[in-house]
């Protein structure tokens, strides 16, 4: 039971709730009337002005920007009625200038859209109260307490001024950013600048994967970073943290950990953490963490609002950029970045995804693909191997033959890689081609089982330039294969695993010398792989 569920002889105190949004009058008007308050609505200023000339009301809660009269023009008229009615902003277009006209109107606080009703009602509570206290004090102690308000609305405006200054360097940190991959580095480094954070980390989210993938960080230039840190980062935001941050994307709700020492499996190097998601889309994207070490202040909900309302305008970003040309460039370049991430792993497989792509623009060519075909296949060659971020290590990077289990594991890997770009909500054709490229003709491909036609032309021409490359190349079980070997394995695979009329093509341009340039400069690998155990078939050898 809260203290405003009134009792008979208790006089309820009347909010009015003032917004062109049906949905919000609604939501609210029903929170607070479930509260203990009594609710007035009105959908612009001047239907407001109305219900004030009928009713005492105790609280205003409006909206800047609505038809009629607006926010600022009601707060004005409330002042100059009644100026012990405290009345408080809700926008979600906040700027400087209008931050000091509100407060200057008689406004007693600024709320920021999205506004949550718990944030509401504490709101209402802190200025009723002062109202209470305002009014006892003007009989008691006239002067002294309007001297006391005034230097806490000082103070107040002091401090509203400063969160405003902050939220606009967000804003404008943002504008000025062109690439999805600098403002991923962007929100890190900001997030150490702004909280007092000793290291800010985003992690991919994607349900394809069982944890999460870190792709960048930032330490805070003005702080040593702890050894142990240094030598495992995970101590810190990593697999400690991987509970936490599972948790945040499944709540989608920002997590603030003011004293660690209340929760299990974060290292004892962190004071304080905070994780808040990210969503595109309507969808999780990724996850910002920061965390504090133990000499340093613990955070606060002030903190925790900076980070949220940062991720909600990097997140704008990104969607706004999608309305311009350069987002095709810019989320491809993020996710070409995490798949030479993948690439990193494996020193035998570094480049592999580009060697693909070029052979099957000639390929494609060769083909007498249009230069739309072209540039979706370009796309999705440098991408067909991303989903391999979500296969273990120590099956990725065996040196040795895979067992059935783990062979498994491994056919996931266009699935999981078709999700991550399915998260984007675009590139449809380069999805089906990453889900596709290890079909087969026959039908006994994965992960669909497609057969012949079935199986996108585009996805066809990369099956056959990922197989080629991955014979070519130097592997960690295998060491490249002769040309001659190569070209005969393609030869006996027509018709089942690759497109005969398309593995024509492919040989008749390696003949020609157009594709055996490629390999002849390849550097040697620093050591010997160990060899694979021999196939059953010389198809396999080409998976």
């Amino acid at each position: 039971m809260t203290e405003h569920l009134t009792s008979p002889d208790k006089k309820l105190e009347t909010i009015l709730l003032v917004d062109d949004e049906e949905s919000i009058l609604e939501v609210a008007g029903e929170y607070f009337t479930l509260k203990g308050y009594e609710v007035l609505k009105a959908t612009n200023g001047r239907e407001a002005v109305t219900v004030l000339d009928a009713h005492r009301v105790d609280c205003c809660f409006t909206d800047i920007n609505m038809p009629e009269m607006d926010g600022l023009e009601l707060a004005e008229h409330i002042r100059e009625i009644d100026n012990s009615v405290p009345v408080i902003i809700m926008t979600g277009y906040p700027s400087l200038e209008n931050t000091i006209r509100t407060l200057k109107n008689g406004v007693v606080d600024f709320l920021i859209k999205p506004v949550n009703l718990n944030q509401m009602e504490i709101c209402v509570r802190r200025v009723l109260r002062e109202r209470r206290l305002f009014a006892d004090n003007i009989l008691l102690k006239s002067e002294v307490a309007g001297k006391e308000r005034l230097e806490r609305l000082n103070l107040e405006l002091t401090a509203k001024v400063d969160e405003l200054n902050t939220l606009n360097k967000i804003m404008a940190d943002f504008t000025s950013v062109t690439s999805s991959t600098d403002l991923l580095d962007r929100i890190v480094t900001m997030a150490t600048e702004i909280t007092r954070a000793n290291d800010a980390r985003f992690y991919l989210i994607n349900a394809a994967l069982s944890n999460p993938l870190e792709v960048t960080c930032s330490f805070r230039g003005d702080q040593q970073t702890p050894a142990d840190v240094i030598e495992n980062t995970g101590k810190v935001s990593g697999r400690p943290a991987t509970k936490l941050i599972h948790e945040v994307v499944a709540d989608e709700i920002p997590l603030l950990v003011a004293d660690t020492r209340q929760v299990k499996g974060l290292s004892e190097v962190v004071g304080s953490f905070m994780a808040v998601p990210m969503k595109i889309r309507n969808k999780v994207f990724g996850v910002l963490t920061a965390a504090a070490y133990n000499d340093q202040a613990k955070f606060s909900e002030k903190d925790l609002y900076y980070l949220s309302f940062m991720t909600q305008n990097a997140a704008n970003t990104i969607e706004n950029l999608a309305l311009y040309e350069n987002i095709y460039e810019n989320l491809f370049a993020t996710l070409v970045a995490f798949v030479k991430a993948v690439e990193a792993r494996d020193s035998y497989t570094q480049q592999h995804s580009s060697r693909v792509t070029n052979l099957g623009i000639r390929l494609g060519r060769e083909m007498g693909c249009t230069p739309e075909e072209l540039e979706v296949l370009s796309c999705a060659g440098q991408l067909h191997d991303i989903g391999k971020i979500g296969i273990p290590d120590e099956i990725l990077l065996k040196p040795g033959k895979l067992t059935d289990t783990e062979f498994e594991v491994i056919k996931t890997h266009p699935v999981i890689g078709a999700d991550i770009i399915s998260q984007l909500g675009m590139w449809e054709q380069e999805l089906r081609i990453v889900r596709s490229h290890h079909e087969r003709f026959d039908g006994s491909g994965y992960p669909d089982g497609l057969k012949g036609d079935e199986i996108p032309k585009l996805a066809r021409i990369l099956s056959i330039c990922d197989a080629y490359d991955a014979m070519a190349s130097n592997r960690v079980y295998r060491n490249k294969m002769e040309p001659a070997k190569t070209i005969g394995i393609l030869h006996e695979c027509a018709g089942t695993q690759f497109d005969p009329d398309m593995i024509l093509v492919f040989v008749k341009l390696h003949d020609a010398g157009v594709i055996t340039a490629e390999y002849t400069a390849e550097p040697s690998p620093q050591h010997a792989p160990l060899p694979l155990e021999p196939a059953p078939s010389a198809c396999q050898a080409a998976s």
